[in-house]
């Protein structure tokens, strides 16, 4: 008989661990095995499927129910992985269909859509401005390759549930009503393996990595979401895949900063071009421009060039750069800047603090009498 894997132990997670509990657990390791991590490193892709198979049981409440209580997929020479529960209509539209004479006779279970799949892809700033194809892993789920899926040793072939004769459904009379569930000996497959494949340990599917190039397009921002349609985890029974959702992470830049829609740049200025005014060259996510800088520019000024910032993914026009000014003070001078300095003191005449020093001293005085 082959043995059930420990799905806590791969998670190195307690059996009482909560589901925030087993996410952090699976993404810390997720990130230390991931392949794009480990390239060539055979030990480390086998451990990253086997902590993606142990989050796709256990961060799944009802297939961490059923591996709890070693029912369905999950019981001693049970089969039909994947099930899920929610893909049956149990409860009051059983009750109903039996009313009105559906009678639960032929209920089986209806196909179940994959599990959605999420990966994290990790951009430069350039790239999430101008898009780019970005390569991908993903752990997913593949039929096994010794059993084809069955789940039963080669050789051998699942067997009808004896409990529910196949339906995967058991009916309970209560009275007038008669209310349907999941079988409790296949989990609602319909069938039971009573000699598990020693590779896939009767589930019928394997992890495996697919990888793909993914189109990230244009103006992407940190945490934005890419959909690929019918690229998650296969369904069951037949059903639809799901889609898989790429997470993008972009790096910083070290000149422009994202604002929302817009991005900003911090410009020095030297103390003579603030006073004076100047043109001096900026940069742009193409290139470079020219500015003017107006006369008596004060720090912190702020100056936007028009739809030349990053587009934007909902369509519409690009966003705006904002070129924030600073005035440059040099920390130190030398003996020649001192001089200019003095000099300059001594025909910009005036103290600007002396209106905001007379303001106060009028409050304080209409105050204290």
């Amino acid at each position: 008989m082959a043995t059930r894997p420990d799905y806590y132990k791969a998670l190195g997670v307690d059996k009482k661990a909560s589901a925030d509990e087993i996410k952090k657990a699976y993404r810390k390791l997720a990130r230390q095995y991931h392949p794009d991590r480990n390239p060539g490193d055979k030990r480390s892709e086998e451990r990253f499927k086997e902590i993606s198979q142990a989050h796709d049981v256990l961060g799944d409440p009802d297939k961490r129910k059923q591996y709890d209580r070693g029912t369905g997929a999950f019981a001693p020479g049970g089969g039909g992985f994947g099930f899920d529960p929610g893909a049956f209509t149990g409860g009051f539209g059983d009750v109903l269909s039996n009313l009105f004479g559906g009678g639960g006779s032929g209920a089986r279970p209806r196909p179940a859509r994959g599990r959605d799949l999420e990966a994290e892809v990790r951009l430069s700033f350039g790239q999430a401005v101008q898009g780019a194809q970005i390569p991908v892993a993903v752990p997913t789920t593949a039929p096994c390759p010794t059993c084809h899926g069955t789940g039963a040793k080669p050789g051998t072939a699942p067997k009808i549930c004896p409990v529910c004769q196949g339906r995967g459904v058991e009916t309970e009379g209560q009275g007038l009503f008669s209310i349907s569930q999941p079988c409790h000996r296949c989990g609602g497959s319909g069938t039971i393996i009573e000699d598990p494949c020693s590779t896939c340990h009767g589930t019928g599917a394997q992890r495996t990595m697919k990888r793909y190039r993914v189109n990230i397009p244009p103006g992407v921002r940190d945490g934005s979401r890419v959909r690929l349609a019918g690229k998650g985890e296969p369904g069951g029974r037949d059903g639809e895949p799901g889609d898989l959702y790429v997470v993008t992470r972009v790096d910083p830049s070290p000149v422009f900063t994202r604002k929302g829609d817009n991005v900003e740049v911090e410009v020095p200025l030297t103390i003579p071009e603030a006073v004076r005014g100047a043109t001096v060259e900026v940069p742009t996510l193409t290139g470079t421009k020219k500015l003017r800088v107006p006369a008596g520019t004060k720090h912190g000024t702020v100056q936007r060039l028009r739809r030349e910032g990053p587009p934007r993914l909902s369509g519409g026009r690009p966003g705006d750069i904002h070129y924030r000014f600073v005035i440059d003070v040099p920390a130190t001078l030398s003996s020649e800047q001192e001089k200019a300095v003095d000099e300059l003191s001594k025909v910009m005449n005036g103290n600007p603090r002396a209106r905001l020093l007379a303001t106060a001293g009028q409050q304080g005085s209409r105050e204290a009498g």
